[in-house]
C-alpha cells in the first residue's frame, strides 16, 4: 500500500475497533479515524492517529472526513445496542460505504456479528430473540457492502471477549460454527486480512480455536 496514504477507522473510540486503532499503529500504519463524540480524542491522538470528527449518520459528515490525502483502505467496526434507537449498524456503515466508492479505496474490512445473514443458524433462538434488530442491520450493511462492487472482507465475530488477545483467533467461510474470540483477537485477524488476498470478497466468521461451541468441522482460512 502507499506509505502515504492512510487507513480510515469508524468505532475507534471502544470495543474492537480501539483494538484494531493499536494494532495498525504498532504496524507502522497512518491512521484516520472518524469520531463520534470528543471524549477519546485525547487517547487516540496520543498513539499518533489523526482524528476527525462527524457522526457516522451523516452522509456529508463522512465524505467530507474522507477527503484529502488518498485512503488505501476503510475499516469499520460501528454498531450499537438493541437500545441505542437509531443504530449505525446499516446506516452508519452504508454511509462509509458510500464514501469509500467515491474516494477509489483498495479495500474495505467490515467488522459485523455470527448470527448476521446465512450466520443465523450458527446463533440460539434466545440469541437470535435478543439480538434479531441489530442483526437486520448488519446483514442490510453486508449485503451493501458485497454490491457497492468494493474489494471487501466482512468478518462476523463470535462472542466478544475483552481479556488480552490469545492468538489463537481463526476465520472460516463455515457460517454454521459458532463461539467466542477475544476483541483483541478479532482486531488482528482484521489487520491481516487487510494485507491478505486470501481474505478478499470473502465472508468470515472468527473464533478462537480453543472457544468453538459447535461440533461441526470446518475449514480454516489461511491468511498466509
Amino acid at each position: 500500500m502507499n506509505s502515504q496514504s492512510s487507513i480510515f477507522l469508524a468505532g475507534a473510540s471502544r470495543g474492537v475497533g480501539r483494538e484494531i486503532a493499536k494494532c495498525l499503529r504498532e504496524q507502522g500504519k497512518i491512521v484516520k479515524a472518524l469520531l463520534r463524540s470528543p471524549d477519546t480524542k485525547p487517547e487516540l491522538e496520543a498513539m499518533g492517529i489523526e482524528v476527525v470528527m462527524g457522526d457516522a449518520l451523516d452522509a456529508e459528515a463522512v465524505k467530507q472526513a474522507m477527503s484529502g490525502s488518498p485512503i488505501s483502505a476503510v475499516i469499520s467496526t460501528i454498531g450499537g445496542l438493541p437500545k441505542d434507537g437509531e443504530r449505525a449498524d446499516y446506516l452508519g456503515n452504508k454511509n462509509l460505504i458510500d464514501a469509500a466508492v467515491k474516494v477509489d479505496t483498495q479495500k474495505f474490512i467490515l467488522v459485523s456479528s455470527i448470527g448476521s445473514g446465512n450466520s443465523r443458524v450458527a446463533l440460539p433462538p434466545q440469541a437470535l430473540e435478543t439480538l434479531g434488530a441489530v442483526l437486520v442491520e448488519k446483514e442490510k450493511a453486508e449485503q451493501h457492502l458485497i454490491d457497492s462492487g468494493l474489494n471487501y472482507t466482512i468478518i462476523r465475530p463470535g462472542g466478544l471477549k475483552s481479556e488480552p488477545a490469545t492468538g489463537n483467533g481463526i476465520l472460516t467461510e463455515n457460517y454454521s460454527v459458532s463461539g467466542s474470540i477475544h476483541r483483541a483477537d478479532v482486531a488482528q485477524l482484521a489487520c491481516r486480512c487487510l494485507q491478505s488476498s486470501a481474505a478478499n470478497n470473502k465472508v468470515l466468521s472468527a473464533l478462537d480455536k480453543q472457544m468453538v461451541w459447535s461440533q461441526v468441522e470446518f475449514d480454516v482460512l489461511s491468511l498466509d
